[in-house]
């Protein structure tokens, strides 16, 4: 890449309390769509997650290692407070990459995509669709589900699936 070539880098934010494999589906497809990947955990203290800031953080740097295997430009993970367009500027995005699951999800995205066009109309919105294996996993059915003693390993990446299970039952 040369100087004269703009890096296209894409912002991927959300609580990831905790990250899922339909998290890491749209990680891997999104590095593939952008030059560079910053991954922005939000600390969102009203949503009272089970996890706290930096071991999300942890659990996601951790998680992504295999992912960044002969990248050029690694993917990182940064945390943030406050709205998703301020980290994104911060970070230089040129777009806020968000996954899909449902009609739900379209609703409330597009809605945010207006807000955010708004404030910021030079960062873009690049949406990737869950796919079907994805398309029911959310982070608050997985923490449920570890709550209950079930078997969250087909639901998250190893590293947080060993960390969550140590935070429930230590």
């Amino acid at each position: 890449m040369t100087e004269a070539t703009t890096i296209r880098t894409g912002f991927y934010p959300g609580t990831f309390d905790p990250v899922t494999s339909g998290h890491m589906d749209i990680i891997g497809r999104a590095a593939a769509l952008v030059d560079r990947l910053v991954i922005g955990v939000a600390e969102n203290r009203d949503k009272h997650p089970l996890l706290p800031l930096e071991e999300r953080l942890l659990c996601l740097r951790t998680d992504i290692e295999p992912l960044n295997a002969g990248r050029a430009i690694p993917i990182t993970v940064v945390g943030f407070t406050g709205l998703v367009v301020h980290a994104a500027r911060t970070h230089g995005a040129h777009a806020i990459i968000r996954g899909l699951r449902a009609v739900a999800d379209f609703e409330y995205e597009n809605q945010m995509f207006g807000m955010n066009q708004h404030m910021a109309p030079d960062i873009d919105a690049l949406y990737l669709m869950a796919r079907e294996g994805h398309q029911y996993i959310s982070s608050r059915l997985v923490k449920e589900i570890a709550r209950l003693d079930g078997d969250i390993s087909g639901f998250v990446p190893p590293f947080t699936r060993r960390h969550i299970l140590s935070r429930l039952r230590g």
